[in-house]
């Protein structure tokens, strides 16, 4: 038996969706030697029962739902799952997602549909049953992975970009919903070399951490961080990190505010407009 080190999750019971590979599956071996109880997901059975083993023997406590976040019966089957295991769920990590990336005017139905359904949908399902049993036990901590595309948008990728766009004002609301039942609702950018992002890496003909990647194991030491009780301060936050810069995003704000007793007229919009530079639209690249 493995002498037991107190981890910075110790007690903690986890579901983590989109577990059984790349990122996901590194947010779940983090997330064992630091002590949690975990309930993981995928659609590849054998990539699943794979990580199970492996945070299994890292003497996590675990349990596997097999199936599609795009299902009800499988959201809710997640939250069953470690309700029955574990007595009780503290964090919900909504990780899972895909990519059909096309242009905005070459994408299909079918592609919009199919992300949607997965990195919007399945989060929403699993955000609602995680929620009703959080308001009942008196607490508890959803986290939303969201992306870059979600905050600044991304060449070919209209689909993904506004279902994690979407998990942005599903958070803000969550905030604003659950914040009475003390459920905190937070998201997360991880900027990591995955399966999604290596295509990006390879046309750009240089390295990851050149491209400001990092690797999936050292980014997921970000997720550890916000699921702990370090972050117990947060609610409504984004934190960026990509192993070696890390950062909160702001809500989105006002600016160039003028405020009318009476209702404008087209000539008082000119005037105020005609001074005005507009915003410019945020790029990493700088």
């Amino acid at each position: 038996m493995r002498k037991h080190i107190m981890g910075r999750l110790d007690g903690k019971r986890i579901v983590i969706t989109g577990s059984s590979r790349s990122l996901g599956r590194e947010f779940a071996l983090a997330c064992a030697r630091e002590g949690a109880s975990l309930v993981l997901n995928g659609t590849n059975e054998d990539a699943l029962l794979n990580v199970l083993k492996e945070v299994t023997d890292l003497g996590a406590p675990s349990r596997a739902v097999l199936g599609s976040v795009a299902e009800t019966g499988v959201c809710e089957e997640l939250i069953a799952t470690c309700v029955d295991a574990f007595d009780g769920i503290d964090v919900m990590v909504n990780n899972a997602g895909i990519v059909r990336d096309r242009t905005l005017l070459k994408m299909t139905d079918e592609d919009f549909d199919e992300v949607v359904a997965v990195d919007l949908r399945g989060p929403f399902l699993c955000t609602r049953a995680a929620g009703r049993v959080m308001r009942e036990q008196g607490g508890g901590h959803i986290i939303q992975i969201t992306s870059a595309s979600g905050l600044v948008g991304n060449f070919g990728q209209t689909n993904y970009a506004a279902a994690k766009a979407g998990l942005m004002g599903m958070m803000y609301t969550a905030v604003k919903e659950l914040e009475r039942y003390n459920v905190r609702c937070n998201a997360m950018w991880p900027i990591a070399r995955t399966d999604m992002t290596q295509p990006l890496i390879d046309k750009a003909g240089k390295t990851a951490a050149e491209l400001g990647f990092g690797e999936p194991e050292d980014v997921a030491k970000g997720l550890v961080w916000l699921a702990s009780d370090a972050a117990a301060d947060f609610n409504g936050q984004c934190i960026t990190f990509n192993a070696y810069k890390t950062a909160l995003w702001h809500s989105p704000s006002e600016d160039h505010i003028k405020q009318c007793v009476e209702p404008m007229t087209l000539e008082e919009l000119d005037a105020h407009y005609e001074a005005v530079v507009p915003l410019p639209v945020y790029s990493s690249r700088g």
